[in-house]
Order: C-alpha cells, then structure tokens, then sequence
C-alpha cells in the first residue's frame, strides 16, 4: 500500500509498505480523509519523543471497510467508519468505567514513544481494533468525519465541565480546538462566551461560531473587560486550550470567585500556577484529555448542524502532497488550520 512515513526527524516519504495485517476483532479501512495534527506537527522533528520514526503517523480519519477479522460481527466490508485514535484494552478498571481515555494499557494511533509503535492512517489502509470503530451516516463526509477526533477532544471538555444553562464561560485560545470548545460550550447551554487570542482573524471566526465576544490577548484592560461583560464578577467558567503559563493565568485571572477552570491545552508539560488565587477564591480546576466515547455524541452533533467544522478546513489534498504541507505547517504558515489529507 501507498504510505507516507516519517523515515526520520523533519523528513516524509511516500512509499509502498504491505498492506496491514487483520488479526481476528480488527476491522482494515481503507483510508478516504486524514486529518493532520498540531500533535504530528509537533513531533515531526522529534521535539515530543512520540513520533520515533520510522513511523506512519495520522490519527483523525475515516474511511471505507475493506476487510474484517473472522470473530467481527457489529461490522461489514463496504461500511462507511471513523474510529476513535485511542486503542483502548476494554478490559482495565477504567476501561470496564466507561473512562477509556484512562487506559492503563491505552496505545494512540499514528505514535511511536519508545514503549510502542502504533502506525496510523496516513497510509492507503489502515488497521484497528472493532471496539473502536464507529459507523457514519451517508450524508456526513469523509473529509468532516476526519474531524470527530478533534471535535470529541471539545466535546469532552464541555462534558468534563459543570455547566448551568445561561453561565459565562472565556475560552482562552482559538485554534482549531479552540473553536471547536466554544461550539461545544454554547451547545452546553452557556450564554456568554467570550473567545480571548492574539490572533484577530481566529476571533472573528470564533464570533462566527457562536462567541458572543472576542477580545485581543493583548489588550492591556483585558480583565476588565471580561469583567464588564460578566455583571463585574468574572466568568462562570473558563477553558483553557493552550496550555502555557500565561493563557492560563489568563484563564483563572478571568474567573469569578468560586469559578471552574477546564485545562485542555498541554502545551507545556510544566506551568507556574498562582495558588493563592486558586485557593482562597475557591477555585475548581479540571485536566481533560482526549475523549472517552462520545464519538456517538459528535457525529450527532455535526449531522445537526450544531457543530461545524467546514469552516475550519483550509485545504484538502492527495497523500502524495503531504510532504510538502507538512513542511509548510511545521514553518508556521498562518493560512492553513486544519489540512486533510486524501490518501485513496
């Protein structure tokens, strides 16, 4: 099969790789939309230690199934899928809990970090467990189904997040998760979001899909101003989808007392937090990783319409063009968001 791997650090090939092997409970897809990550752009030049080549890497897709292990039964060749990036054991505590995000055993499509290797779908085929596999609906696309991986991350957030019908909720960062969680914690039932970034164009789109206000990260009265929209107290709530010291001290300045802060952004692995502020105004904090099977949840969610995700693809494109956008994404290139890829 036609394959595009990262042979080493800052360097994708296209080459022919056999075609993947079925084992009894996998299901084979052949590859239709595969989204490029800001993960696989972080680890194309080695920087995470979760991209150690040679590694196929590609986690948010979808496609057609081609083949399935003779103990299948829930799937067929011919069915239309998307399937969770996370490969779960469905046998640990917190798997038999329904927090399969948790896993003790828990694999990533498309990551090689020494422990494992688990190749991913920017490839022709790819390989996974049944348990993992969800059917679509004839009339969402492949290259949107690419994106439930993405718009579980925000949608779990939203869930993770204890939202009263009405609250104010800042979501601190608007990249493409970012606008995904503002989607997600309108559909949750809040009334005012106010979307905070350096970037003026992603806050107009953030205005577009549903914040109903926008202010510039460098505003020097942004505080205020988040105050003068919230009843002078602060906001309810406040998501934070960066994952650095300053957006998240942003995030908690921007709370009122006894407000929830949801961290999804991970950014860096270590932030200063000013616990004075935490504590003795009574803060929640909450960490939310992936998602834990509200891949059912998403696919409503976009049939409906509530979510959107059209607007946040700049470019769709064959595999063999990978190369190429991946060297324009990893340079910064500020006119491409989300690229998918088309490896049929």
């Amino acid at each position: 099969m036609k394959a595009m791997l990262l042979s080493e650090y800052k360097h994708l090939e296209l080459t022919d790789m056999p075609k993947p092997e079925v084992g009894p409970r996998d299901v084979l897809i052949a590859v239709q939309a595969c989204g490029v990550c800001g993960s696989d752009i972080h680890g194309y030049d080695g920087s995470t230690g979760r991209r150690i080549p040679p590694l196929i890497m590609g986690h948010e897709a979808a496609g057609v199934i081609e083949e399935v292990g003779s103990e299948v039964r829930s799937f067929q060749a011919g069915q239309r899928v998307t399937f969770d990036s996370t490969v779960s054991c469905g046998n640990c505590q917190y798997c038999r809990a329904g927090r399969i995000n948790l896993c003790n055993n828990r694999k990533v499509l498309g990551v090689s970090c020494g422990e494992y290797r688990q190749h991913g779908a920017f490839a022709e085929y790819v390989v996974v467990p049944e348990h993992i596999v969800y059917e679509l609906p004839d009339d969402l696309p492949f290259e949107h189904a690419a994106m439930i991986e993405a718009v579980s991350v925000a949608v779990h957030a939203a869930n993770r997040t204890p939202v009263k019908l009405g609250q104010s909720c800042v979501v601190v960062g608007t990249g493409m998760i970012g606008l995904l969680c503002v989607q997600a914690m309108k559909k949750a039932g809040c009334g005012t979001i106010i979307a905070i970034d350096l970037d003026d164009s992603k806050l107009a789109l953030a205005k577009e899909l549903g914040a109903t206000h926008a202010i510039n990260g460098k505003a020097e009265d942004l505080i205020d101003q988040v105050k003068q929209l919230t009843g002078g107290e602060g906001a309810d709530i406040a998501v934070e989808v960066v994952g650095a010291t300053v957006t998240i001290q942003t995030a908690i300045n921007a709370l009122r007392k006894g407000g929830h802060l949801t961290l999804v952004g991970n950014l860096s692995p270590n932030i200063e937090l000013p616990l004075q502020s935490v504590v003795t105004r009574e803060l929640s904090v909450s960490g939310s990783c992936a998602s834990a099977g509200e891949y059912p949840e998403c696919i409503a969610l976009m049939t409906s319409g509530d979510i959107q995700v059209e607007p946040l693809i700049s470019l769709k494109a064959p595999l063999e063009d990978g190369p190429a956008l991946f060297e324009r994404l990893y340079s910064g290139d500020s006119g491409l968001m989300k690229v998918i890829l088309q490896p049929q």
